[in-house]
């Protein structure tokens, strides 16, 4: 079976990073492209992994008509001459471009949707734009996965796609052997992965560690526009020494290892891989709960869940954490469990194949519990 991924960045992102899970993870029998607007990790992992890759440089981020008219006469052109049995588009600005290809050259398309682009914390002019454009995008794919019940819920309230075309796959993770041992070090280490963007809401976290008391420091991996208030914002509450910016990363897992609580501060979101990763590792985790995370994270035993902007109830949480070494170890494995549970790549990849072979109306593949995995990206 072949199967054209679109997306349109090549970043290292959650999507990105959902989608590379899901190519290392096929079976035997299936033929994965990627088109993509840019190179970049996604790029360079999908050549680690085999995976052939169609470059369309007008697919941007931004709306832009000429460009967008482009990119979408190239999606066809590719669409064409790869001849995918299936279509699976991931990211707003694809997702759209995608599924219009897609039923313009007779193929059927299925959308993956991360969080939805009209979600609760993003600009209303976005979603004014966004909103009628997602539903009418629905109509011209299959089927829509939603990585959480919350955008599920999200989606009817909102009229996208029939009910029968909406279906919940939570993001699933393949397990590392690193673990964590919150609790055990003289400083406790909060860590929080994500891009420096206005959805991750670093400000509130910093904000909210400024009235910790204790022996903290915090490790922020990541980079982006807001990296720079942020870095300010550190100087001028007086909390530098104890603040360290480590850019881009490409060991996570290492630093989830070494960490004692991991956090998460967004304005929104849909199921972050992030916070998956942490419970992985055994740690608590503190987030907002927007979106899918509540889904996620267990409050009062995996950790706590907080209300968005919020860096009072925010500080009251982690100043609970950081005062409690036992606590940090409790919810660390509680979260673990968890992870064990319902969060690994084997049921994510399951429950992915069901879909597709639902759509093209073939029968459903017993995988068993394992799953044939290729060569894991680096």
């Amino acid at each position: 079976m072949r199967i054209l991924y679109v997306i349109t960045k090549a970043d290292r992102g959650g999507a990105q990073v959902h989608l590379l899970d899901l190519l290392s993870s096929l079976p035997p029998g299936y033929e994965p492209v990627i088109a993509t607007g840019e190179k970049g990790f996604l790029t360079e992992q999908a050549a680690k992994l085999g995976v052939r890759v169609r470059l369309i440089r007008d697919l941007v981020q931004p709306i832009a008509p000429l460009r967008d008219l482009r990119a979408l006469l190239s999606l066809m052109k590719v669409i064409k001459q790869e001849e995918p049995d299936l279509i699976h588009v991931h990211t707003s600005k694809a997702a759209l471009l995608g599924r219009l290809g897609a039923l313009l050259t007779g193929r059927p398309s299925v959308f993956t949707a991360h969080t939805w682009s009209f979600s609760d914390g993003i600009p209303w002019i976005q979603k004014c734009i966004s909103l009628p454009l997602e539903q009418l995008a629905a109509f011209a794919c299959k089927k829509i996965i939603n990585v959480s019940q919350a955008n599920v819920a999200m989606a009817k309230r909102k009229a996208i796609g029939r009910g029968d075309r909406l279906v919940c796959i939570w993001n699933g993770i393949p397990d590392v052997t690193l673990r964590a041992r919150p609790g055990s070090g003289q400083v406790t280490t909060l860590l929080m992965t994500a891009r420096f963007v206005p959805q991750k809401n670093h400000m509130s976290f910093i904000e909210a560690m400024a009235g910790v008391t204790g022996d903290w420091r915090v490790l922020l991996v990541g980079d982006g526009p807001t990296r720079k208030p942020v870095e300010e914002t550190v100087v001028r509450l007086g909390i530098a020494d104890r603040v360290v910016f480590a850019g881009e990363r490409k060991d996570v897992a290492e630093l989830l290892a070494a960490a004692d609580i991991f956090v998460l501060s967004s304005n929104w979101e849909g199921l972050p891989l992030s916070i998956l990763e942490a419970m992985r590792a055994a740690l608590p985790v503190v987030a907002t709960a927007v979106g899918g995370v509540a889904e996620a994270v267990d409050d009062g035993v995996t950790g706590f869940l907080v209300p968005p902007q919020s860096p009072e109830t925010l500080r009251d949480r982690l100043q609970t954490l950081v005062s409690s070494r036992r606590l940090q170890q409790q919810m660390g494995l509680h979260g673990r469990l968890r992870y064990d549970r319902d969060f690994r790549i084997e049921a994510m990849v399951r429950k992915t194949l069901a879909v597709y072979n639902e759509v093209l109306l073939r029968p459903q593949i017993r995988l068993g519990d394992a799953v044939v995995k290729r060569q894991e990206p680096s």
